[in-house]
């Protein structure tokens, strides 16, 4: 604003009487809490640190991940946030105070996407933030480390490069979303809610009608890689042969479909058996036919296996557990 500007405004509010500017005041007030209120909130909140380098965001209650605007402006702006503002003001830019280094200019064509420098105001409780969308983060520390290879930059902001350098080697080893996910504790919150739609779509509303879903021959090779003798019509599997059917395709499924089906279909009260068979409890659309797949594959690798524990090296090789070392097949 000019200083002719500040002048007029000045001499206007003079002339308006007590009553006229209360009422002018009270409407801004008014249309700012409007603002405020239609504000997102943050729902986690929390602390990347990377290196030395301490970086606090939040998840928004529209899902977005943020990056504090003031941490950002600490590690890379090149002025106090006063000055660079002006600056920024008086050149009509809209781009970050991190970004706003005149060096950085040549560096910043077809990095970011449409509207993804756009600051993000939203409240924590009471106050207000500021903050950037967290996938802007490594494009920022690309522009600084193009200009850095460039040799564009001052020496005096070498150490902003070097910042942006130890930034872009963390988020080599984890994506940016994941380390907002942990460090705000908004993990738990995203596992739990993708549990819920896995859960929608892979088990059934209702139990469905007994049918036929676990074929002779899956038993059969199991009886075969035991040198067990395949039992006589109507006789009943020993209890050891269920253990086996939650080990090889139950406990294989999906995480937290067993525990669900469990919870759906309790042991009978006083006994070790269920009311029902847990296939009963899978949608025929989705769960049925993984269920399907499933068995197919066990029993093709059984029958390509002279004994049990030759199956178990494939059967693991085929379904690691998180982190297992697969042994290799000499």
């Amino acid at each position: 604003m000019s200083e002719n500007h500040s002048k007029g405004g000045k001499r206007r509010a003079e002339v308006l009487d007590p009553e006229t500017r209360t009422e002018i005041a009270s409407n801004a007030a008014q249309e700012r809490w409007k603002q405020e209120k239609t504000l997102p909130k943050a729902t986690h909140i929390g602390e990347i640190k990377i290196g030395d380098i301490e970086l606090p965001c939040a998840v928004l209650t529209d899902g977005s991940r943020i990056i504090s605007e003031s941490s950002l402006n600490r590690i890379f702006s090149t002025a106090t946030g006063g000055k660079q503002r002006q600056l920024r003001k008086e050149s009509g830019s809209n781009l970050p105070l991190a970004l706003s280094s005149k060096a950085l200019a040549p560096f910043m064509g077809g990095v970011f996407e449409e509207r993804e420098l756009l600051p993000v105001q939203y409240k924590d409780g009471r106050r207000k933030h500021s903050g950037y969308n967290a996938s802007a983060l490594p494009k920022m520390c690309e522009v600084w480390l193009r200009a850095r290879d460039a040799g564009a930059l001052q020496k005096q902001q070498l150490h902003r490069a070097e910042a942006a350098d130890i930034l872009m080697r963390g988020l080599a080893q984890v994506g940016i979303v994941a380390l907002v996910d942990e460090a705000t504790g908004y993990q738990a919150e995203r596992d739990k809610d993708e549990l819920h739609k896995l859960l929608s779509i892979y088990l059934a509303e209702e139990k469905l009608a007994w049918a036929k879903r676990f074929p002779d021959e899956f038993y059969k090779q199991i009886y075969r890689l035991h040198k067990w003798p395949w039992p006589p019509s109507g006789t009943s599997k020993p209890g050891y042969v269920g253990k086996l059917t939650n080990q090889l395709v139950y406990e294989k499924l999906p995480q937290g479909i067993l525990g669900e089906l469990q919870i759906r279909n309790p042991k009978k009260e006083g006994s070790k058996h269920r009311q029902w068979k847990h296939h009963q409890f899978l949608s025929e659309e989705i769960g049925q036919n993984d269920l399907r797949d499933h068995l197919l594959l066990l029993v093709t690798l059984m029958k390509i296996s002279p004994d049990w524990n030759t199956f178990m090296v494939h059967f693991e090789a085929a379904f690691p557990e998180p982190g297992q070392q697969v042994p290799l097949a000499l």
